[in-house]
Formats: C-alpha cells, structure tokens, sequence
C-alpha cells in the first residue's frame, strides 16, 4: 500500500523548479533596477565646461543644442578642430553655418564633417580615423547626457590610448520636469539604458575575439542600409 508521502513526493520537484523560476525572474529584476540605477547615477543635471583643453572636438548628432554647444567649445579654444559625426550625406557645410550665424567663420576653417557613421559605434570609428590622421592624442566628446555613458563604451573601445573628455549636453526638456514625470522621457532613458548594455557586452565579447555584431561599414558593399532622408546617427 501506497503511504501519503509516496503521493507528495512527485509534487516536491515542480515546487522547486518554480521556486527557482521566480527567484531567477526576481533577482533578474532587481539586477536590472540597480542597473537602471546605476545608469542614471552617471547622467549630468547640468552642463559643466571642461576642465581642460584637447587636440580636437567631436560632437554626434541627433540631438537638440549639440553641434551649437560643440561650436562654442570650438570657439571658446577648446579644441584645434570640430569633428561633426553623422551628418547626413546631403547635408552640406552650408546649410550647417546658416542655423550658427555667429560661428559661420569657423565652418570654412576649423570644422570637418563625417556622413558616414550611422550610429554610435560608427561614430567612434570615424573620430578615430579623424583623430589618427591629425595625430591629436586627446578629444572633447559632445553629446546629449543620456547618450554619453554609451558613447564613452564605443569611444573609449575604438581608441584605449586617447583622452576623452566628456561634454554632456542637458536638453530643455530635462531641465525643465523631473525625467520620472514625463513618459516619454522615461522611455527614452529605458531605451538608452538597454542599448548600453549591448554596448557593454559586445564590447567585452570582443575582448575575447568575438564579434557577434559587425559594424555596418565593416560589411560587404550592396548590403549596407541606406540612410532615411530624416534619419540621425544616434
């Protein structure tokens, strides 16, 4: 005859197993949350001037007050040269100075223009081969604060001997309303924060000689994407 802890015992196994499933799926979560955290401890409130000066500037586009920022650190004798990566292919120098009256006379001799990166990691492919053929050792980076901690992981991977400098830009919006009261402000950082992470990782498989995700301008030509008509690099 069958005792009753003969009946429980199967049951003990799929007990544990769920336990295991939520305890992973909790401590998954609040990995992710000190993550998320720690993301955000590493995001500036406010625009601080470099406290020193470098070789070039680069600044990538796709956000509000960059490139204008970027000009004022030109102008200001920050850097000897402006890199401005990810412009679109038919935008032209031009059309740039025209949005910039009072620096149009630094477009003509001190910025440079990069229309091909199309995306982060493109962009410090270019600044890199920008800074390598004018031999500058160090580099202002210019970029929307939510997007610096993930520019600095490409940045800092595609040249470990240069100094970077970071220029975080703080948009309007971020000044005005905490990020935690705006929805979509939120999901831009949540956004962010996992893009970062990718960064992270496939930087640190590459470490190990593995590259799971070939730059696009690495690829074969005729299979790289072609580039909207409104589209930014980041």
């Amino acid at each position: 005859m069958t005792s009753p802890t003969d009946d429980r015992s199967p049951k003990l196994p799929h007990g544990w197993l769920r336990a295991t499933i939520v305890s992973t799926i909790a401590l998954a979560f609040v990995g992710a949350a000190a993550g998320f955290v720690a993301f955000l401890s590493q995001l500036r409130g406010a625009e601080m001037v470099p406290d020193r000066r470098a070789d070039g500037i680069v600044v990538l586009t796709g956000g509000s007050s960059r490139v204008s920022d970027a000009m004022e650190l030109l102008a200001a004798g920050y850097g000897r040269r402006l890199l401005i990566s990810g412009v679109h292919p038919t935008s032209r120098a031009s059309d740039i100075s025209r949005t910039l009256p009072e620096n149009q006379s630094f477009m003509t001799c001190c910025v440079d223009l990069d229309r091909t990166a199309l995306s982060t990691r493109g962009n410090a492919a270019e600044a890199r081969r920008w800074a390598e053929g004018r031999r500058f050792s160090s580099l202002i980076v210019v970029t929307s604060n939510y997007h610096m901690p993930r520019a600095l992981v490409e940045f800092s991977h595609a040249m470990p001997r240069t100094t970077l400098i970071p220029f975080a830009v703080v948009g309007d919006k971020w000044r005005e309303e905490p990020w935690w009261t705006s929805g979509s402000t939120l999901r831009l950082l949540l956004s962010e924060y996992v893009k970062y992470i990718a960064a992270e990782l496939r930087v640190r498989l590459e470490d190990f000689g593995i590259d799971l995700w070939p730059e696009v301008s690495e690829q074969p030509a005729g299979q790289q994407p072609k580039r909207p008509a409104t589209a930014q690099a980041n």
